[in-house]
């Protein structure tokens, strides 16, 4: 790290124009490339995985999405002669646009009820003669297709409004119209984080130096997922996911540099030696936590689904690049920037009255004694509140939401609702049942089917059966009478599996697969849900080992394991309460009430045990040095406590504020990212690190930092911190090395001995144990 820091000191200017030359490559890449999203559910080996398969080969052209355009009337008809004109010229408009492959209405074969609860070309028409849809096919998949086509298509559909007609869009397709754009939410984190930094620095310099590392490592990172995303399965929410976590743990690592830098300065070191001592010594712990978020993330990969792999890898990208940024570019940025990085007043006071060492005051120093004197009722106070935020997480149900969780506002919305209120909730999810038939009494048995199936409690509606022209596959369609949402369509889609499709294939080789994107979603559930423990068990296994080699110690790593399950499962609970139970959503524009995504819970944890780990660090790295040092465990936790506490607090609101930021980002799945991890940064900055921690380290005393002796002597030593960067002899520092060899003293440290040297030159390690005046 020495050396590093030092090559990028010397040389800052190329370094500079290496970073941005990394920028407009990836952006050209990008630019030249494109992207191709896909929130590919499929699980491998599940049934529903397996019938989408034999329906895409069996039916090569229902392999594709297909949208709908949904009308309505509250007065007369849709058959009536004005709106069947209307909305037949409207659809022949449609399907000349670019872009459209079919449109099918529903007045081309409008012969009365098809028998099956509808009425006319397969019942696209309701049985009270009030709404109608047509089913549109574009020409490409959805991630190809351009958004101003689609907008199009939309906008030809809307001008058949009005005159007590209302008509709307679904869709995959059509959803790209609406599809989230970061800038709004991206702008707003920005911004919340460049005040909370010029309060916390009063310098403009030192503001912005943190902003640009993460907006350069950001901004290479997104493009860098978009090529990726040609290549391997990335979710369409993945750049945006990386985007919120990239400026969160970018700005804050630049943080923890720029603090230590600025207090090297006011110190009365150089700038070139500052800032070689905070990249040498802060610029490891941001390595080190950086490398604790991309395990947990990388974590992921062990559940083996193609979905999540691109997830991990994209914002494993972003914290890789974010850390790159800070320990190589922060560096040269701020050997340009020189005392600059102190505000004025702050320059004006080194030069007047030299340098001079920070040291805790104010409300931090009193919080810091509030929780020696009080450790058992606060700590009780900070696990009764933990647990009450914990007990939604009890009611959690993971399912997938659908645009019937849109906002209100949307088309898509509107036509969800259209569609549930004319044809059945279930008619935005049906069922796909797809049959493997193998000569006559297979079939004889798959015709039979659809009597069964309309016998079964839950089935609203039965279409089918169809053949492929070779007649080895076959399809029938089943309507639920439930939302695709709802724990009663997957109770029927359970039952069909269970008990109806094996009653069916007794006596026969018939083999039917229940698919379709509601079974497709359950079984997406299943497998994340049974791979939960491993995964979980995994990534605190991983974060317990790393903190046993950094300080020694049993207790420490099983309390951090404690706190991220609290943390995790406190801001579950406000996710619950907010997307699941509804209260606000719609106020925050965040649409209606329904399930938590079945992938949530495993990107939840990645992220929140290695942000979390980032403040565990910082704060007991602190408390662990002053312990041997002194061997004090009390003055250990209060010292730790009250030197970290503002860094770590600064860093936890602009965490909040960017992550808050990203409610606004119109995407339900990232809102949901953001309010999880901005609950989980506040619970965990401002309950478990400043509070509830401290406090169980005050009633643990000497305890924690117990470890065997047989453990001590095989485990390897590891420093987060590690040595200062080379400095100025002074002699207070020399005499305390070298009375104390074995204790590697932090720059924090070293600046209070070369405080305490100015006004009591005779002070030895011993005596400075001794006379806590002095801290």
């Amino acid at each position: 790290m020495t050396a590093l820091a030092r090559w990028c000191l010397k040389r800052r200017v190329l370094v500079l124009l290496l970073w941005l030359a990394a920028l407009c490559g990836a952006v050209t890449a990008y630019a030249l490339t494109g992207s191709s999203y896909s929130n590919d559910y499929e699980a491998p080996g599940t049934e529903s995985g397996t019938a989408a398969q034999r329906l895409e080969s069996a039916f090569p052209d229902r392999s594709g999405d297909d949208d709908t355009l949904v009308w309505h009337t509250d007065k007369g008809s849709v058959r009536a002669s004005a709106v069947q004109e209307r909305m037949t010229r409207t659809l022949h408009e449609v399907e000349k646009l670019p872009g459209v492959g079919s449109v099918h209405s529903p007045y081309d074969a409008d012969n009365g009820s098809d028998g099956h609860g509808g009425a006319g070309s397969g019942g696209r028409i309701s049985q009270d003669g009030r709404t109608a849809y047509a089913s549109l096919t574009f020409s490409r998949p959805v991630e190809e297709m351009d958004a101003q086509q689609v907008q199009r298509v939309v906008d030809t559909a809307k001008k058949a409004a009005g005159h007590g007609l209302q008509v709307e869009a679904g869709g995959s397709g059509i959803a790209v119209t609406e599809a989230p754009t970061a800038q709004l939410a991206e702008i707003i984190g920005l911004a919340a984080a460049a005040v909370v930094l010029f309060l916390a620095f009063g310098s403009l310099g030192a503001t912005l130096l943190p902003l640009i590392t993460a907006v350069v490592s950001v901004g290479t990172a997104a493009a860098g997922i978009g090529v990726l995303s040609r290549f391997m399965t990335v979710a369409d929410f993945a750049p945006m996911l990386g985007t919120l976590i990239g400026l969160g743990v970018g700005i804050d690592y630049a943080l923890f540099i720029v603090t230590r830098h600025r207090r090297g300065l006011r110190a009365g070191l150089s700038v070139r030696e500052a800032a070689l001592r905070a990249v040498t010594t802060s610029g490891r712990a941001v390595i080190f936590a950086g490398a604790t978020v991309c395990i947990a993330l990388l974590g992921m990969l062990i559940l083996r689904l193609s979905f999540l792999n691109g997830v991990a890898l994209a914002a494993s990208l972003t914290v890789v690049l974010s850390v790159a940024a800070s320990v190589t570019l922060l560096p040269a940025l701020l050997g340009m920037l020189g005392m600059r990085a102190l505000g004025r007043r702050e320059r004006r006071r080194l030069t007047e009255s030299g340098p001079r060492p920070d040291r805790p005051t104010g409300f931090a120093m009193r919080w810091a004694a509030f929780v020696e004197r009080r450790p058992k009722m606060l700590g009780a106070v900070a696990a009764l509140l933990m647990a009450v935020l914990a007990l939604p997480t009890l009611g959690l149900h993971l399912g997938t939401s659908d645009q019937g969780n849109n906002p209100a506002t949307t088309t898509t919305r509107k036509a969800y609702d259209l569609l549930a209120d004319g044809f059945g909730p279930g008619s935005n999810g049906p069922l796909t049942l797809v049959g493997e038939l193998d000569g006559a009494g297979d079939k004889l048995a798959f015709d039979q089917l659809p009597d069964a199936l309309r016998g079964t409690p839950g089935v609203a509606q039965v279409s089918g059966p169809e053949f492929n022209g070779s007649g080895t596959t076959g399809v029938i369609t089943v309507v639920p009478g439930t939302s695709p949402q709802s724990q009663a369509t997957s109770d029927l889609v359970d039952t069909l599996r269970e008990r109806v499709l094996p009653a069916a294939e007794a006596g026969s080789t018939l083999q039917v697969r229940v698919g379709g994107v509601t079974a497709g979603y359950d079984d997406f559930a299943d497998v994340i849900i049974g791979k939960l423990p491993l995964f979980v068990g995994v990534v605190i296994g991983l974060g317990c080992a790393l903190l046993l080699l950094a300080f020694r110690s049993i207790g420490i790593p099983l309390k951090a394991a404690a706190m991220n399950v609290a943390a995790v499962a406190a801001a579950f609970g406000v996710v619950v309460a907010v997307f699941q139970w509804g209260w606000g959503s719609e106020v925050l524009g965040l649409g209606g009430a329904g399930p938590i995504e079945p992938f949530l819970p495993v990107i939840m944890v990645s992220v929140l045990f290695g942000l979390s780990m980032d403040y565990q660090v910082f704060l007991v790295s602190r408390m662990y040095e002053e312990w041997r040092l002194t061997g004090d465990n009390r003055r250990a936790v209060r010292v730790g406590l009250s030197e970290t506490s503002r860094v770590i607090n600064s860093a936890a609101v602009i965490m909040i504020a960017v992550f808050g930021a990203f409610v606004f980002s119109g995407d339900r799945i990232i809102s949901m990212f953001g309010i999880a991890l901005a609950a989980a940064v506040a619970l965990d900055a401002f309950v478990l690190r400043t509070l509830l921690v401290p406090a169980l380290m005050h009633l643990l005393g000497g305890a924690n930092w117990w470890l065997p002796g047989w453990l001590e002597r095989r485990l390897p030593r590891i420093g987060i911190e590690g040595p200062a960067a080379p400095s100025a002899p002074s002699a207070p520092l020399v005499s305390a090395t070298s009375m104390a060899p074995d204790i590697t003293l932090s720059p924090q440290r070293t600046e209070s001995l070369i405080g305490l040297s100015e006004s009591a030159p005779t002070v030895t390690a011993h005596g400075y144990r001794k006379h806590e005046d002095h801290d």
